[in-house]
Order: structure tokens, then sequence, then C-alpha cells
């Protein structure tokens, strides 16, 4: 059982940054895909980037590409979103994922979910 613990949320404005961090508690966490989704109100949970176990894969949603950056910390168990030029449409409670599968790419293929931490961006 993989427990995940994300932080780094809160209130930015528009043109702004913000890294959420995800911390995760299993000992193998170098083995798992880590991912991070978001969900704003009303609309369906959705994908917003991967890596791979190793740190030297990573894939990005079109709508954030150029703008967020993923990494991880095998040493510490970690994974980071680096998010930058921030806009409204970011608005949304991000979560962290974990997936045994190496191309994880939807909700359903991640086994571990985190609480969520919530962004919002002001215009």
């Amino acid at each position: 059982q993989v427990q995940l613990v994300e932080s780094g949320g809160g209130l930015v404005q528009a043109g702004g940054s913000l890294r959420l961090s995800c911390a995760a508690s299993e000992r193998t966490f170098s083995s798992y895909t880590m991912g991070w989704f978001r969900q704003a109100p009303g609309k369906e949970r959705e994908f917003v980037s991967r890596i791979n176990g190793s740190g030297g894969s990573t894939l990005y949603a079109d709508s954030v590409k150029g703008r967020f950056t993923i990494s991880r910390d095998n040493a510490n168990n970690a994974v980071y979103l680096q998010m930058n030029s921030l806009n409204p449409e970011d608005t949304a409670v991000y979560y962290c994922a974990a997936a045994s599968i190496f191309w994880a790419r939807v909700a359903g293929q991640y086994d571990y979910w985190g609480q969520g931490t919530q962004v919002a961006v002001s215009s």
C-alpha cells in the first residue's frame, strides 16, 4: 500500500508560479510511475503529467506543456510539479498518483492516490 500526501497548493495570481510536492511512503517508490491529475469543479479528473520510475521519461498534457515541469527525487520518495505562467483555467484540485504501469496515462491505470491539494488562480 502506497500512501501519498500532496502539499504546496494555494492561491496565486495569474502569471504566477507554484510548486506542488507529493511525499510517498513506499520504500520501492522508484518502481512506480508517478502522475499528476487535476479536477476542476463540475469537470472530470484530467491527466496533467507523468514521470517514469527513473525520471528519464516524462509526458505532459497539451494544456500544460511548456509551463509545467514534473520531477522526482527517488532518494526522498518525492515527486514534484513546478507550475509556471498559471492562468485561471489551471484552478483545480491537484492529485498525485502512483502506477505500476510504465506508460500509465489515464486515471484508471493508477493504483494509489493522494487526497489532493487545491490550486486557485485569480485573474
